[in-house]
């Protein structure tokens, strides 16, 4: 006893030694890649800095200090170059999604989050025909339905609210853009809106089962808990077992988020497929087109996989949208000139007597697709790196002079790529829409924009956001018109995704359109 007393503080320090030790020399083919802090040690250093919200920054800063390749966990390096994307994420290299996505699992694997290659080409085939452009086509009226009440409910604050003497009515625009991107994709993906644009206020159904009675939430909340907490997981998956457990109210209110979030779909789902609710059913909308997926025997989905891949749909849908709907909004607001720009162009484009217009009236208007794009480069909601493993019994792959092998994990960040001046040039920085024009834009500037990611895993719903934020765009800036009140930049904060904080403006309908 006396001699396992007396060395009991070497043993602790050996232990600690190899355990932070091990991983760093298990990989020892990536010595030589910096890293900053001790981010080569312990997957820590990146749960922590997704934990304060500003992985996106943090690794960012460190590409400025290091260079390209950056080794921000023990097994996954950061690359900073574009030429990686598709090496990375394109056709037929046979990488993974890396157990980062274990964190996002909630009532099963769906599209997002399975990381088996048979199981995803099956959820993507399913999946892929609810996004045909003849669906496309049929999701456009609950879109346009839905816009047409988000200007009846701006009009109506302008009119009771706004100042006497300047017309503005205040409010935080993050909100009514959240407000309006869920009762979208509640339309198209459950049935119908959540009632939050009409209500004026962030509320959803929940149940944890189908005939649980139902109780509500506050859905925006509840969706930016749970990427906030889930990504911060992800970066340390060998912690989910034991989050609950973790004395920190983040992990707690962030576990619950997840149910609550699945609580929302099982509730939508459990009311859209009630027998006299679809003896009577007429819609084209995304659960409708998912009904009519099939499983791995061949039958229709089982209500947990319909259910998990409608979650999905609501994920994927609604802040996303939000999120870029703001900072188009914010960026400009802030940019002298662009909104002039964007008046003359709409008010050309859109008969005077249409208030929203259909997405055929917008969608060769380049100017707004210029400066949809121009956000999201240069905000870019996903702006971390998605992490890929390579698999077992894969070849060495070289990328930027370096060798990877099995059981690495690269990604590369979306937030440093759209901003590089190596690529955008001198005013990456700035907010330039007219640097998407066609004599502009380089063959290498549009490979390196990736808001979607690329290849086999990048967003199905692509055209679908894009169609909303044309809509939504036109209609916005055409109808109304905006003073910044709040003071400083926009703030934003990481969780999955990079959301703005809220922006507070001065609101009042347009006047002097054409």
């Amino acid at each position: 006893m006396l001699l396992s007393l007396e060395n009991a503080p070497y043993i602790v320090v050996g232990l600690a030694l190899a355990y932070f030790l091990g991983p760093y020399f298990q990989r020892w083919r990536l010595h030589d890649i910096p890293s900053p802090s001790f981010a080569a040690f312990t997957n820590f250093w990146l749960l922590l800095q997704t934990r304060q919200g500003k992985r996106f920054l943090s690794v960012d800063a460190a590409h400025k200090k290091y260079g390209k390749l950056v080794r921000i966990s023990p097994k996954q390096v950061s690359i900073a170059d574009d030429a990686a994307v598709p090496l990375i994420y394109g056709h037929g290299n046979g990488f993974l999604k890396a157990d980062f996505y274990d964190a996002f699992v909630s009532i099963r694997r769906g599209l997002f989050n399975t990381r088996d290659r048979i199981e995803h080409t099956r959820k993507r085939k399913t999946v892929s025909h609810t996004f045909s452009a003849k669906s496309i086509g049929q999701f456009e009226q609950y879109i346009h339905h839905n816009i047409e009440e988000f200007v009846k409910q701006w009009t109506k604050l302008a009119e009771l609210q706004g100042n006497p003497k300047t017309g503005y009515a205040s409010l935080d625009a993050l909100n009514w853009f959240n407000y309006l991107a869920f009762d979208i994709i509640g339309d198209l993906a459950f049935g119908a809106p959540f009632g939050m644009l009409e209500k004026g206020k962030d509320i959803a159904e929940v149940r944890k089962n189908p005939n649980d009675p139902p109780k509500y939430v506050a859905a925006v909340e509840v969706l930016n808990r749970r990427g906030e907490v889930s990504a911060t997981l992800g970066c340390m998956p060998s912690l989910i077992p034991f989050a609950k457990y973790i004395p920190d109210r983040f992990f707690s209110e962030g576990l619950q988020a997840v149910s609550d979030l699945a609580g929302i779909a099982i509730a939508r789902v459990s009311e859209r497929t009630k027998p006299e609710v679809m003896a009577n059913n007429t819609r084209v909308d995304l659960l409708a087109r998912l009904m009519e997926g099939k499983d791995h025997t061949g039958n229709p989905l089982g209500r947990e996989e319909l259910t998990a891949e409608a979650l999905t749909q609501l994920i994927a849908g609604s802040d996303t949208t939000s999120n870029t709907a703001c900072a188009i909004l914010y960026w400009c607001q802030r940019t002298p000139g662009v909104i002039e720009k964007l008046h003359k162009t709409l008010d050309e484009a859109i008969p005077k007597d249409i208030e929203v217009p259909t997405h055929a009236m917008v969608k060769d208007i380049d100017y707004l697709q210029w400066v949809i794009w121009e956000t999201m480069r240069i905000h870019s909601t996903s702006a971390m790196g998605l992490p890929r493993e390579i698999p077992a019994g894969a070849p060495p792959v070289e990328i930027c002079g370096h060798i990877f092998g099995p059981g690495d994990v690269l990604s590369v960040p979306t937030y440093t790529v759209h901003r590089s001046k190596e690529i955008w040039g001198p005013d990456a920085e700035e907010f330039v829409p007219e640097r998407w024009s066609p004599d502009r834009l380089t063959p290498r500037q549009k490979a390196a924009f990736i808001p979607f990611s690329h290849g086999p895993r990048a967003c199905v719903g692509r055209n679908v956001a894009e169609m909303e934020l044309l809509v939504m765009g036109a209609t916005v800036f055409r109808l109304f018109e905006f003073q910044i009140e709040q003071k400083g930049p926009m703030e934003t904060r990481e969780g999955f995704l990079r959301k703005p904080l809220g922006l507070d403006v001065g609101m009042r309908r347009r006047t002097n359109r054409n």
